[in-house]
């Protein structure tokens, strides 16, 4: 009777400590290392590697890699168990482990995750593992294990840092005390930057791709540059696009440099002509040309015409991406051009008449077409003044109008004042901020 009661009260002991693996979570560090005993009971080997494979299921554990006296082996969830204090027990004997053939397409969790940098999409920076909190349940004879959240705070250092200096009973009661910084897994961006492996395991950045341009440009700044290549060449060619024009400078060069011709010129084409020609005139004459020639012959010709152009002139500070309408237009059909148009939205503030030689005649501001009849003719909402630069002035000029007049964008025309771009808010702060 009293072995009985002692088995039961060790029984409940067991069962409350899986208990508290089960709602706490099981440190990856806590279980590298653990010993693996077999279906007698005999230990087989230890924890060598937490694997899992991204491009089947992006959570869920594949395997524990088993380091035993006649090489590694590895075990699949269904064949093993997580008792009290993270004990590891296989359900077969230690020889009928199966042999770990090849690692090559698995990501493994302490080879390419503790200590290495991720990106936090949720709070839009990168930070760097410190652990990885695991998450088992029962299933079907073994266990299920997930990846629930990574730990990036002093939590999982001083785990790490306290492991076989003190019981793990001991540790866990003192990181238990220190407040949790973790991320939640699906709040996780992984950075690969071997081309092969990054195909292999489909690792993308399609959170990332979900955030303001911005972000991604203040994310892209603080990776070093082999992660900044690895993130532009798996991001869509707008985001992409999109996030380089608010990448710094020096950096946005770097970047285009590091990519292939063919890579880069795609990324290109999708930027604002002014931004892409701005760019290219920062690379070395080689590099610039093997990427205009990559290019769509549209974009090319488009970006090639404002290259020509001084960097500091009005010219070098437009794009060609406007709003133009012949003189007898009507707010209606202005309206059905605003549709169809493919430009960035910063450019549709204003629309702009041309008479039949191209030369500029007026300028209508959006609030006045959308508040009129649809068969308002647009020569009669025209502002006054019209204002306007030619290509060679200077940029301080620039700023000085769009100053005075207050205006979201400002025509740039040649000596014929035929109208050949805009100017518009965006690039006059950036000019700003590049005098500061």
């Amino acid at each position: 009777m009293l072995r009985c009661l002692k088995a039961e009260d060790s029984f409940v002991r067991n069962l409350l400590r899986y208990s508290a693996i089960v709602n706490h979570g099981l440190a990856l560090s806590r279980l590298l290392g653990t010993r693996v005993t077999d279906s007698s009971g005999a230990v087989g080997g230890k924890v060598r590697e937490v694997a899992m494979r991204p491009q089947e299921d992006p959570n869920r554990v594949s395997g524990l890699v088993i380091k035993t006296a006649t090489g590694d082996r590895f075990l699949v969830p269904s064949m093993i168990q997580i008792g009290a204090d993270a004990q590891v027990r296989a359900s077969s004997p230690a020889s009928e482990w199966p042999h770990a053939e090849t690692l090559d397409d698995f990501f493994l969790l302490e080879r390419d995750l503790l200590d290495q940098q991720i990106i936090d999409v949720h709070g839009r920076k990168v930070v760097r593992v410190n652990d990885v909190d695991l998450h088992p349940e029962p299933a079907n004879g073994g266990v299920n294990i997930k990846i629930s959240e990574v730990d990036v705070g002093l939590r999982g250092a001083v785990r790490r840092l306290l492991k076989g200096v003190a019981p793990a009973a001991a540790i866990e009661a003192v990181v238990r005390r220190l407040k949790p910084r973790v991320i939640p897994w699906e709040f996780v961006d992984l950075i690969e930057t071997d081309p092969a492996r990054r195909v292999k395991l489909r690792i993308e950045h399609e959170r990332l791709s979900q955030l303001h341009p911005a972000d991604i440009a203040d994310i892209v700044e603080d990776l070093a540059p082999a992660e900044r290549e690895a993130v532009f060449e798996t991001l869509d060619e707008g985001v992409a696009a999109e996030a380089l024009e608010e990448v710094d400078r020096d950096i946005q060069a770097s970047i285009v440099e590091s990519l292939d011709p063919e890579r880069a010129a795609d990324i290109v084409e999708e930027m604002d002509p002014d931004a892409a020609a701005d760019l290219l005139d920062q690379l070395p004459e080689e590099r610039s040309e093997e990427i205009l020639e990559e290019m769509e012959p549209a974009e090319r010709e488009e970006v090639s015409e404002l290259l020509e152009h001084g960097e500091k002139t009005a010219a070098g500070r437009m794009t060609t991406e406007f709003l133009a309408a012949p003189e007898d237009a009507t707010a209606g059909q202005a309206i059905e051009l605003l549709r169809s148009f493919e430009g960035g939205v910063e450019s549709v503030a204003t629309i702009y008449l041309v008479d039949a030689d191209g030369k500029l005649s007026g300028s209508v501001p959006l609030q006045r077409i959308v508040l009129n009849s649809p068969t308002k003719p647009l020569k009669e909402l025209t502002a006054k003044p019209l204002v306007f630069v030619k290509e060679n002035e200077k940029q301080n000029k620039v700023a000085e109008l769009m100053d005075k007049y207050n205006l979201y964008t400002l025509p740039v025309v040649d000596n014929e004042q035929r109208l050949r771009g805009i100017i518009t808010a965006d690039d006059v702060i950036t000019l700003l901020r590049e005098q500061r």
